[in-house]
């Protein structure tokens, strides 16, 4: 998706405090990537595994019954071909999806191709990209399931490699040549297994840290101990020298000391809603990027497309709820209604596949696997209503298009107002409040398909940013205006 970003935020010729360039905007949204994996995320010892089964799992998730067609990339139809192309990477999205649900976020990895495949410069082999992996269904499955066991693989070699030197930070002063041996290895390893290609290291990086965390380091250390001792010196397409993987291993075993394994107290619990409130209320949202005004409709649609491959390869009942409540907002978007919680319900209820619209949560809602907690008090669903309502076009002085469906889908992410779907109805908020305006996307898998923050301050602005690039993306690819006789 980097590749999706475009030149620095600006508003009518200024540059946007706080938004930067699209390469760097992109490294303030976390993805489920490879790349964001800690040791603890990967460990095999903590994630058992059947690789004599792997092949029967892979033809039993959702997306096995519904693999894309090849890609044609001798077709003189430019718009099918990248109509393929999209289909490609929703389908690779939810067979991820389906694999995380399986096994865990370890398996992510399946993904992590040498030089420039899906996530570049990693140690897979038997995957490159949908253009190029996807062609019969079997085959395209049997690729699938052969990455999923070159990368475990490979993470059970590392966690051996990591146990042959049993290292204790304590006693670091005796074993300091133990631990700069370990480290020259590693490097090596990996140089090895991604071929140096596009980006090996940041996988390299990764591994690093992923070694000292597992003798103790406190990962915050590592991350910047590895960082330091490389010091930006490991290039994309081209192999270490023996001196520098040396001066690599030496300078980072010399910075570690016994007192660095000292983990600090995990910080009491906090509300993260109420943080993003906080955040809310401050974001320089008046200076988030405006793009051409006025109604615009996509050649294709973005949200539908998405969710008749990506929901449909995960489950066609899904994509099933999903498309009647895309049309139950767009509808809702046509008369001008008001966003509150009551609208979102009953899309919802749709979503879910409830027979009646689900209710606000009674309790505490938790994401991101535990790391954030959503406060509820009486006046919590009084408050979403309240800061939905924001989301109108008709007040005093209403905020840039693109500030306000940002907005109004992080309401929904972090009121958190469902006990299921919350991601879905959030992104059914977004289009909503495009579709009241009158803008449809041409693509959509950018709000579908990455996580934010409560307490990132970034994250808001540069949700606004991307959902300009988008806009403007459909501009280029609109409906042209039909001419008057």
């Amino acid at each position: 998706m980097a590749g999706l970003a475009g030149g620095g935020g600006r508003v009518r010729g200024k540059p946007v405090e706080g938004l930067v360039s699209g390469r760097q905007a992109w490294a303030v949204i976390r993805t489920l990537t490879p790349s964001d994996l800690s040791w603890d995320d990967v460990d095999p010892s903590r994630y058992p595994f059947d690789a004599a089964a792997v092949h029967q799992v892979v033809h039993s998730l959702g997306p096995a019954s519904h693999v894309p067609h090849r890609v044609d990339l001798s077709s003189a139809d430019r718009a099918m071909t990248s109509r393929r192309l999209d289909e490609g990477r929703a389908w690779a999205d939810a067979m991820s999806h389906a694999l995380v649900e399986h096994y865990g976020r370890w398996s992510v990895g399946w993904r992590w191709a040498h030089d420039e495949g899906d996530v570049g410069g990693g140690p897979v082999g038997s995957w490159c990209c949908p253009r190029d992996s996807i062609t019969m269904p079997q085959e395209t499955l049997a690729r699938v399931a052969s990455a999923l066991s070159e990368w475990r693989a490979w993470l059970e070699s590392l966690a051996g490699r990591f146990d042959a030197y049993p290292l204790d930070l304590s006693s670091v002063g005796e074993q300091r040549i133990l631990w700069e041996r370990a480290a020259h290895h590693l490097i090596l390893q990996v140089t090895d297994r991604t071929g140096c290609g596009s980006g090996w290291h940041g996988h390299c990086r990764q591994v690093l840290t992923w070694f000292l965390t597992h003798w103790g380091v406190e990962p915050s250390v590592a991350r910047t101990m590895v960082d330091q001792a490389i010091g930006g010196r490991f290039k994309s397409w081209t192999g270490p020298d023996v001196l520098l993987v040396e001066e690599v291993a030496e300078r980072l075993s010399l910075s570690l000391r016994p007192d660095h394994g000292e983990w600090s107290d995990p910080p009491p619990a906090r509300d993260h809603l109420q943080s993003w409130l906080t955040i809310r209320a401050t974001a320089p949202w008046q200076k988030c990027p405006v793009s051409d005004s006025g109604p615009v409709t996509a050649a294709r649609d973005g949200a539908a497309d998405d969710i008749r491959t990506f929901d449909h390869a995960l489950d066609p009942a899904r994509a099933q709820g999903m498309l009647a409540a895309l049309d139950l907002a767009r509808t809702d978007a046509a008369r001008g209604a008001a966003l509150d919680f009551e609208l979102l319900r009953g899309w919802q209820q749709h979503v879910l596949g409830t027979n009646q619209p689900p209710p606000f949560r009674s309790r505490p809602a938790f994401a991101k696997e535990g790391r954030e907690r959503y406060g509820i008090g009486p006046d919590t669903r009084a408050r979403m209503d309240s800061c939905l309502a924001e989301s109108s076009p008709g007040l005093d002085d209403p905020l840039p298009i693109t500030a306000r469906a940002a907005r109004a889908y992080l309401d929904v992410c972090f009121f958190h107002p469902f006990d299921d779907g919350n991601a879905r109805a959030a992104f059914l908020a977004a289009v909503f409040v495009l579709a009241r305006e009158g803008i449809t996307l041409h693509s959509v898998p950018l709000l579908r398909r990455v996580s934010f923050e409560a307490d990132d301050p970034r994250d808001g602005p540069t949700l606004a940013y991307y959902i300009n690039m988008l806009i403007e993306e459909t501009r280029r690819n609109s409906v042209p205006p039909q001419q008057g006789r």
